[in-house]
């Protein structure tokens, strides 16, 4: 009886989630960015400067508070992490190339409002003789012409075995 009760409970819930997510139609929430060719021209000259060793430059498309995070949960970064993890990028890595495709929205309320850019690309480089091709997914929201956070997500267990590191289990007591 009591796991019947919780059934009930729970596909309550889920027919209530299904009806406001029904009343919400999309272009109430998103709708075209109206300054989308400004925001994709700072993302894209941000990623090519990092790729380019332009470091400068990539700094100064970073607002002072940005704030990046991914590809693993937790990880985090500030502006000036972006450039030392380049800095220290850029003495390992050889034949670095970047190629993508841009879309770009506004939210228009709620915890994501803002113009947001969306990057599907994939970065390739030489490190220690390996030639890795990394797919990714970045997306950056650009306020006052500067990438104020984004989120990276991309398989890093992948690259590590591509240069010959293994995953093994810790081994229990």
């Amino acid at each position: 009886m009591k796991t019947l009760k919780i059934l009930a409970l729970a596909v309550v819930l889920c027919i209530g989630q299904i009806t406001i997510a029904q009343e919400m139609n999309f272009n109430e929430v998103v709708t075209q960015n109206p300054t989308a060719e400004e925001d994709l021209k700072v993302v894209a000259d941000y990623l090519d400067a990092l790729v380019n060793n332009n470091l400068d430059k990539a700094k100064s498309l970073l607002a002072d508070d940005f704030s990046g995070s991914g590809p693993s949960d937790g990880d985090s970064e500030t502006k000036e992490d972006v450039i030392e993890n380049w800095t220290q990028i850029h003495k390992l890595r050889t034949n670095q190339n970047n190629e993508y495709v841009v879309n770009t929205w506004r939210v228009l309320s709620g915890e994501y409002e803002g113009d947001w850019v969306s990057i599907w690309g994939t970065y390739s480089f030489t490190e220690n003789d390996t030639d890795i091709n990394l797919p990714y997914h970045l997306t950056a929201k650009v306020e006052d012409g500067k990438i104020q956070n984004s989120i990276i997500y991309y398989n890093s267990l992948a690259v590590a075995q591509k240069m010959g590191y293994e995953l093994t289990p810790t081994e229990k007591d």
